[in-house]
């Protein structure tokens, strides 16, 4: 499931590249951003992606596609940049005090202590609240890691539960933190998901694991993958939707 935004441009040319003396980064009114240069041998035409995670800018070349080309691209597409950065939602740390949606129902973190003896743990959602008992310097990512926990729980019971419903086997479930994909299925039966999707609303996690398991049937986007993804999670193209409108929100997180 693809989950990028870009934009594309003609190729203007047909010269070796040179990424050795690609910049690191590009200035703009708001400042400096990095840059990240790479090439992509099914990419047919140059484009820019925003890196809504890491506030950064990324150049996509074709095969023989020179960088003087890509920077030329890059340059005359600024004013884009600039604006598709400008309009990315705040980013929201794992700090005491911050709110954090967990399937969609916002919740405060609080850090209420450090640890002591006998505590069993050190995360716990209480009452739409995310308490921490630690060290502050550990807060951040021991949200994290709790909150990584919750979807690997949530995602491989739903998996399991909707591959049976099809007579299917899953081999192994992965957990990434990705930035252009929510999901991904292999042939041999691996599913692989953002942990991000504990963020979303349950029926948006639903559809994303309905999405990889009718994988495992149907290898496509044909009519027939997605009259299955219907019927194992209903309202698909509702939580499609919502995924395309929130995606640099979710990203922003952490």
């Amino acid at each position: 499931m693809d989950a990028a935004v870009g934009l594309c441009g003609r190729v203007p040319s047909l010269q070796p590249r040179r990424f050795d003396t690609a910049p690191r980064s590009i200035a703009l009114a708001a400042g400096e951003v990095r840059l990240h240069v790479r090439e992509s041998p099914r990419a047919r035409r140059l484009a820019l992606r925003i890196d809504a995670a890491g506030e950064a800018v990324e150049l996509v070349l074709p095969r023989r596609v020179s960088l003087a080309a890509g920077l030329a691209f890059l340059e005359s597409r600024r004013d884009w940049v600039a604006e598709r950065l400008a309009r990315l939602p705040d980013h929201v740390p794992f700090a005491d005090g911050a709110i954090v949606p967990v399937f969609g129902t916002p919740h405060r973190i609080r850090h209420v202590g450090l640890r002591r003896r006998g505590d069993a743990r050190s995360v716990a959602l209480v009452d739409c609240e995310i308490h921490v008992i630690a060290d502050p310097a550990h807060l951040a990512r021991l949200v994290r890691d709790h909150l990584i926990g919750m979807a690997r729980i949530e995602i491989a019971r739903r998996a399991r539960t909707l591959a049976a419903r099809i007579d299917r086997r899953i081999v192994r479930i992965t957990l990434r933190d990705t930035t252009s994909r929510w999901g991904s299925c292999t042939a041999s039966g691996n599913l692989a998901f953002s942990w991000r999707l504990v963020l979303a609303p349950e029926a948006v996690l639903d559809y994303v694991v309905a999405h990889e398991v009718a994988h495992l049937a149907e290898m496509n986007h044909g009519p027939q993958f997605w009259r299955l993804v219907e019927t194992l999670a209903p309202g698909s193209m509702g939580q499609r939707a919502w995924l395309t409108d929130n995606r640099a929100r979710l990203l922003r997180y952490g």
